[in-house]
């Protein structure tokens, strides 16, 4: 059996979650969803990071203790998987005890294969980024993420990165597709030929973390900590358990760019240090940003994504988030472009589509699905356009093509409404000849077939509406593999009900 390990970057709690968050759970999710349907064994994680300077300041800026305010933070994370109809197997966190022991195990693998040193560190430091900074990157004495930094020392153990180079770009040059888009692999490649220093990996001015095994003066470095809840969900240490050999093999993270040089340096040199393989892929998608600008509390341009699906309902947002923008590029929200979407893609188009269709079945064919006679060349078009999504979107999901998935769809679905329209059933209806009327019942029986291939498809993007237009088909079987058994004629529908409203521009403003 197939299996497929989907993560997203756990989420650090200096803040509550905001639009970037629900974004990248949502491709996350959307993708697991198509997998699963496909009959793979999939295991979904999303979590939160929980250790670090930056989260300890949060804390006792908020009057709590850094146990109570992550307890209180981490729970809201919880709550955004929930609003968002995520389908995550698992939710970790890094206080967990078992990702104490964890991390702890890999530091000890490090080691073992003498890959950690103690000596001092002297050094720019980024608290907001948890990210050290070299002398070069710093711009009008920032980071080149616009943090502030500090110059720091202190003594400190450091990984042998240096000694990665090599290995690193032999790996991503036998594994090319290891990082997406291709932008992205080609920054990480030109970061490791520009040469990579060892990497100080503990510190001493704060305590909230993971201690360093005998060493408790030290904690770890966030970044090693958290980055080890990847395997930490699988059994880590426990690298012969079934689990970690199923799922670490066909590993990928999503994550946002901002944070690729840990996820795609780093992370893979912690790993073939210890023995283990790098994931087998990353994709770092870009960033959302409001009409144009970066969002900010300045600037008052904050999205807050829970009052979108209050105001728009869950499904229309997270279709919007992956059909806007192509995914792995940045892209730009605004309420405006959200309501054409609603409207056109999915009250027009889609919602359109299905009620005129399901409604003509329900008061002209006594609301059963309707029997097919001769089939004609246009139906036979029309039917291999839905047939053939299949193996179009297997491929986008392959690459992580979240928008051409979505248009792969809708292309089908502007096919069959100009078939509505060319077919014309309500003239085949009025029509007294009885061949007119067994045409108007294939016609009929085509659509039905076309809008169950679609709304199987849509699935992942949008659970509930998929599942309230095959519950007004009479579907029960909704895998991917039932869709290889035609509609049966005569099942029973019921009454169908719009399941797109328009929304009044309004509403947005």
């Amino acid at each position: 059996m197939t299996t497929r390990y989907i993560t997203t970057p756990i989420y650090y709690l200096n803040g509550e979650p905001h639009l970037g968050h629900v974004y990248t759970t949502i491709a996350a999710d959307v993708l697991a969803r198509y997998w699963r349907l496909t009959g793979a064994k999939v295991k979904f994680l999303v979590g939160t990071d929980e250790h670090g300077q930056k989260v300890a300041q949060a804390a006792y800026a908020a009057g709590e203790s850094p146990t109570t305010y992550v307890d209180r933070m981490s729970k809201l994370f919880v709550d955004m998987t929930h609003k968002i109809n995520a389908s995550n197997d698992v939710f970790i966190r890094t206080t967990e005890t078992r990702h104490h022991e964890a991390a702890q195990a890999l530091w000890k693998k490090l080691v073992q294969a003498g890959q950690i040193y103690e000596s001092t560190y002297a050094g720019w430091y980024a608290v907001r980024d948890e990210a050290y900074i070299e002398e070069s990157e710093i711009v009008e004495g920032k980071a080149p993420s616009g943090a502030e930094v500090e110059w720091m020392e202190e003594s400190s153990y450091f990984f042998r990165l240096s000694e990665w180079e090599r290995p690193l770009l032999d790996y991503y040059e036998e594994n090319p597709g290891a990082i997406a888009p291709v932008s992205r692999r080609n920054e990480v490649l030109s970061f490791i030929k520009g040469g990579l220093r060892d990497l100080s990996i503990s510190r001493t001015k704060f305590t909230w973390g993971i201690s360093v095994p005998d060493n408790p003066q030290h904690v770890m470095y966030v970044w090693i900590d958290a980055l080890t809840n990847y395997i930490t969900a699988l059994g880590y240490p426990n690298i012969e358990s079934k689990e970690f050999k199923e799922y670490w093999p066909e590993s990928l993270h999503l994550i946002g760019k901002d944070i690729l040089r840990f996820h795609a340096v780093y992370w893979p040199a912690f790993l073939m240090a210890a023995g283990l393989r790098p994931p087998k892929r990353i994709f770092a998608h870009g960033w959302l940003t409001c009409e144009g600008e970066k969002m900010s509390k300045s600037l008052g341009n904050v999205v807050d994504p829970f009052k979108l699906i209050e105001t728009y309902g869950l499904d229309p947002v997270r279709y919007f988030l992956m059909r806007e923008i192509p995914f792995g590029q940045d892209g730009t929200y605004s309420d405006m472009a959200l309501i054409q979407r609603i409207n056109s893609d999915l009250a027009n188009d889609l919602g359109n589509l299905v009620q005129r269709v399901l409604s003509f079945i329900h008061k002209n064919v006594g609301a059963h699905l309707p029997e097919p006679h001769e089939i004609l060349g246009v139906d036979q078009e029309i039917l291999a356009k839905a047939a053939h999504l299949h193996d179009l979107l297997r491929d986008d999901m392959e690459i992580q093509a979240l928008q051409a998935y979505c248009q792969h769809i809708w292309e089908v679905v502007a096919v069959a409404n100009r078939y509505v329209d060319s077919q014309k059933p309500w003239a085949l209806k009025k029509s007294s000849d009885p061949q007119d009327r067994l045409r108007m019942q294939t016609v009929l029986y085509v659509l039905a077939e076309v809008i169950r291939h679609i709304a199987i498809y849509v699935q992942p993007l949008m659970p509930e509406s998929a599942s309230k237009i095959l519950d007004q088909l009479g579907q029960k079987e909704r895998s991917f593999k039932d869709l290889k058994t035609p509609l049966k004629s005569g099942t029973s529908l019921n009454e169908p009900q719009p399941i797109f409203p328009r929304v009044e521009k309004e509403k947005g403003e």
